[in-house]
């Protein structure tokens, strides 16, 4: 039986871990106060114990699967959980305007990201002499846009087929430096707006719960309601088991389709496990459109489904941080610093710049789209947290159309264009995706006109805000 527990070791390791980053983040006041998640602790701490030798055994690429799974498990369990009452500002802009804000920033930032980290990297060699690929500075945003489950998958493409060396680690580097650069700037983003009042959930303040990162005795909130007696099945392993249901459903769906694709590239990249979540979270919307339909709602609590995507994201941030090897990130340190800078910095601009004139959950949407941009949804989901805390505003489904989206309005770059991208020239490979980053910004002056026509006012994120 020795042989079984390497998996689930590494799994343990995670869990204490996030124990052990939790309790350092509620103990240690600069950690209070910098507000940066117990996820973000543990997995530095990881980090830095897997790069010092001090977990035998174990090594980066133990990790990089569990953050892939955790990543899909936080969408799939969004996707399955309910559509909420009409939620805080969601009269005045549907799920579908909030979605199209959402998937604008994010179609604007992969193209920006994608043309600063070329440029960046080729005026690196230029300066430096060194002979890397641009295509290495190119692939942050790949990172930081979709996370470490695409950069390593068309790093590993690259790598593999084109000859880009080290492509899928520094892809994976890049990812897991998005997530910290997410925090390191998006947490302070949210306090302000939390100061200030400008969030539309009134629920979630800086309280002394929130700060301290444990709640009161007195003031625990619910974490769900059980609808399944325990003599039959406990409740949280029926909700478990739906979204075990899904992925083997979505499992089964792949495994049938890949022969069926085999001599399509283009389509063998869109089926292959690498992109499970896309496929998983469109199996969890149809299982919730079943389970409505049906009248089996009522044996669905969306309370735990919540929890289990945010049991998901602070788990994949772990892992995440874990997935580094140490060996590439030294050798590469100068060029992938500058380029994740430089690109944390034009995100955040920008992210914030367009979330303003998103109507009155701007603020909501600007630091979830920043989070999104910067690593994975799940980032963009543990920002969005802090300003709304129990998910009761319109943003939370927004992001599960604009999953959907993003998909549709990015397949000739995201299929046709990065998995070939090594074999395109400068000039072409700038057009396109620079392309792409102009067309966003020809597109929000059209955004914000059907706004108005829907009697959305630009000016509605000052009404968030009277004073």
């Amino acid at each position: 039986m020795g042989s079984t527990f390497h998996g689930i070791i590494a799994f343990a390791l995670l869990a204490g871990l996030l124990v052990i980053g939790s309790l350092l983040r509620s103990r240690l006041g600069f950690l209070r106060a910098s507000l940066i998640p117990g996820s973000i602790v543990a997995g530095v701490i990881g980090f830095a114990l897997l790069s010092l030798g001090w977990i035998p055994g174990y090594g980066p690429s133990d990790f990089t699967t569990l953050a892939f799974h955790f990543f899909t498990l936080s969408f799939m369990s969004l996707c399955l959980t309910g559509s909420p009452k009409p939620a805080v500002g969601e009269a005045r802009q549907g799920i579908l305007g909030g979605g199209l804000w959402l998937t604008l920033i994010w179609t604007a930032s992969l193209g920006a990201q994608a043309v600063i980290g070329y440029a960046l990297m080729a005026g690196y060699d230029l300066l430096s002499g060194s002979d890397l690929s641009p295509l290495l500075g190119a692939i942050v945003t790949h990172g930081f846009t979709q996370g470490p489950g695409q950069a390593l998958t068309y790093g590993t493409i690259w790598e593999n087929d084109y000859g880009i060396a080290n492509a899928a680690q520094v892809g994976v580097i890049f990812a897991s430096l998005g997530f910290v650069a997410a925090f390191v700037v998006g947490v302070p983003a949210a306090r302000y707006f939390l100061k200030r009042g400008m969030n539309a959930n009134r629920e979630s303040t800086l309280d002394d719960d929130f700060i301290a990162g444990f709640h009161k005795p007195t003031s625990r909130p619910s974490a769900g309601k059980q609808v399944s007696h325990s003599g039959t099945v406990d409740s949280l392993a029926w909700h478990v088991g739906l979204l075990g249901l899904a992925y083997v459903i979505t499992y089964v769906w792949l495994t049938v389709m890949q022969p069926l694709v085999g001599g399509n590239q283009v389509l063998s990249v869109f089926f292959s496990y690498n992109l499970f979540f896309i496929h998983g979270l469109t199996v969890c919307v149809l299982m919730r459109l079943v389970i409505d339909r049906c009248g089996w709602a009522d044996k669905v609590d969306d309370d735990t489904l919540k929890r289990i995507t945010s049991g998901s994201v602070d788990f994949m941030v772990v892992a995440t941080l874990m997935s580094i090897q140490i060996s590439v990130l030294a050798s590469l340190l100068v060029p992938i610093a500058i380029v994740t800078v430089v690109i944390t910095l034009v995100t955040f601009l920008g992210a914030m710049a367009i979330g303003r004139l998103s109507g009155r959950l701007g603020p909501e949407r600007a630091v979830t789209a920043f989070g999104c941009c910067c690593g994975s949804t799940g980032t963009g989901l543990l920002l969005l947290r802090m300003l709304d805390a129990d998910f009761s505003t319109s943003v939370p489904k927004e992001l599960a159309f604009f999953n959907i989206a993003i998909i549709v309005v990015n397949i000739p770059t995201l299929f046709f264009i990065a998995p070939i991208a090594p074999t395109l020239s400068t000039w072409q490979y700038l057009a396109i995706f620079g392309g792409y980053f102009m067309l966003m910004l020809v597109c929000v002056p059209l955004l914000m006109k059907w706004q108005r026509s829907r009697g959305v006012s630009n000016a509605s994120l000052q009404e968030a805000n009277p004073s």
